[in-house]
C-alpha cells in the first residue's frame, strides 16, 4: 500500500510551468530580481492585500535579514513552540531569545505574561502564527507601542489568512512568510517579507544582495538570499490556483472536524469566525485519550500513515542550546508539545483516506 504522506506539494500543470519559464531561456536572466521576481512580488502584494513585498530564497533567511535590517539589540521575546528557524534566526544575529509561554487553546504566544518579560534590554517581539492560528495582534500591538518595541511576525503558517478581511501581512513592523514546498503556497523553496514602510524595501533588498546599494557602494554587511527566476515562475503559477487549493484543503479539514469533534480525550484547535483560514495544518491534542500521542503516532505509522509531532521538541530544549534555557519556564508549551500531533493534510488527500485515518485513531 502506498503511504499516506503528512503533506504533498501542490504543483501547477506541467505545460503551464513550461510556458512560464520559456522567457527565462530567451532572456538568460536567471536571478538578481528579474522580470519573474518582480511579477511575483506585484502579484503577492495584491493577493496578500499589503503594500510591500520582498522575496527571498527561503523564509529562514528572510527572518534573519529582517532582524538584521531592523538593527535589533539585546533580547527578543518569542515562543519556543515553533520550528527551529525562529529561534536560530534570533541567535544567529547575536541576540538573546527570551521565551514566553503559549496560549493553551490556539498555541500562539501568551500575551497575559508578555509584559513581565520585558526588560531594558528588550528590543523586539517575534510572535509566531501557529498552524494558521493567529496571535492576539491587537494586544501585541498595544504592548509594542507602550514599550517602543519592534514586532516581527513569523507568519510561515499564515499565508493568505485575513482577520475581518484585513490581510495578516499588515500586522507588526514586518511579517515573514515561508514558501517552502510543504506550504499552502510555495515557490519550491522561498519566502518573503511584508511591511508597511516603503523605505524599508531598499534596505532589505540591499541586505539580501550583499549589502550592495549602487554600482560602487556597499552600505550594509549583507549576504545572498535572492529568489531566482525559476522559483518565482513556480510561484506565479501556484498563485493562480492557490484559492482553489485552499478550498480543497478546507474539505479535508472539515472532514477531520466532522469525525473528531467531541471525541473524548481529543482536543481540536479551530479558528474563530472572524478569521478566514488557509487550512494549513490539522493539529490534534491527545489529552486523556486512551492512547498517548506517541502511541497514536506509531499505530498510524504501522498502517502506512505518516504524521508529525509538530512542534516537538520545543526549541528551548534543543541540544544546541543545552543548559541555556529552562523548559519549566514555559509549562504550557511543554504540555502541548508532548501531546500534539499533526495529521495528513493536503489538497488532493482522498476523503476515504481521512475516514481510514480517523477510524484507526478512534478504534
Amino acid at each position: 500500500m502506498k503511504p499516506i504522506q503528512i503533506t504533498q506539494s501542490s504543483m501547477p500543470d506541467f505545460d503551464e510551468f513550461s510556458e512560464e519559464i520559456r522567457g527565462i531561456w530567451d532572456s538568460r536572466c536567471l536571478t538578481n530580481m528579474g522580470v519573474k521576481h518582480q511579477q511575483l512580488e506585484a502579484g503577492l502584494e495584491q493577493y496578500l492585500k499589503t503594500p510591500n513585498v520582498s522575496l527571498f530564497s527561503n523564509g529562514h533567511l528572510a527572518l534573519e535579514y529582517a532582524i538584521a535590517a531592523l538593527n535589533l539589540t539585546g533580547e527578543v521575546i518569542t515562543t519556543p513552540f515553533t520550528f527551529a528557524s525562529t529561534t536560530h534566526a534570533i541567535v544567529r544575529n547575536g541576540l538573546t531569545p527570551v521565551f514566553c509561554d503559549i496560549d493553551p487553546d490556539n498555541y500562539t504566544i501568551q500575551t497575559d505574561n508578555l509584559e513581565d518579560l520585558i526588560t531594558d534590554k528588550t528590543s523586539a517581539i517575534i510572535p509566531v502564527h501557529v498552524y494558521g492560528n493567529i496571535c492576539d495582534v491587537a494586544e501585541i500591538n498595544r504592548i509594542a507601542n507602550k514599550y517602543n518595541l519592534k514586532v516581527i511576525y513569523d507568519a510561515a503558517h499564515a499565508f493568505g489568512i485575513t482577520i475581518d478581511d484585513e490581510g495578516i501581512a499588515n500586522y507588526g513592523d514586518v511579517s515573514m512568510f515561508s514558501f517552502h514546498a510543504t506550504k499552502v503556497f510555495h515557490t519550491i523553496e522561498g519566502g518573503a517579507l511584508t511591511f508597511k514602510d516603503p523605505s524599508f524595501k531598499d534596505v532589505i533588498n540591499a541586505h539580501k544582495n550583499f549589502g550592495i546599494t549602487g554600482p560602487e557602494t556597499i552600505e550594509y554587511i549583507g549576504g545572498n538570499a535572492k529568489m531566482n527566476e525559476f522559483q518565482a515562475a513556480m510561484g506565479i503559477c501556484n498563485l493562480r490556483s492557490v484559492d482553489q487549493e485552499i478550498k480543497k484543503r478546507k474539505k479535508v479539514y472539515n472532514r477531520y472536524v466532522e469525525h473528531l469533534s467531541g471525541v473524548k480525550g481529543i482536543q481540536l484547535s479551530l479558528p474563530p469566525e472572524s478569521v478566514k483560514s488557509n487550512y494549513a495544518y490539522f493539529p490534534v491534542l491527545f489529552d486523556g485519550f486512551k492512547l498517548s500521542r506517541d502511541e497514536v503516532h506509531e499505530k498510524l505509522k504501522k498502517n502506512n500513515i505518516l504524521t508529525r509531532k509538530y512542534f516537538y521538541p520545543l526549541t528551548n530544549s534543543f541540544e544546541c542550546y543545552k543548559n541555556r534555557f529552562n523548559t519549566r519556564e514555559t509549562p504550557v508549551a511543554k504540555f502541548i508539545a508532548e501531546r500534539v500531533l499533526t495529521l495528513p493534510l493536503y489538497s488532493d488527500l482522498n476523503l476515504d483516506d481521512i475516514d481510514k485515518i480517523v477510524t484507526i485513531i478512534k478504534s
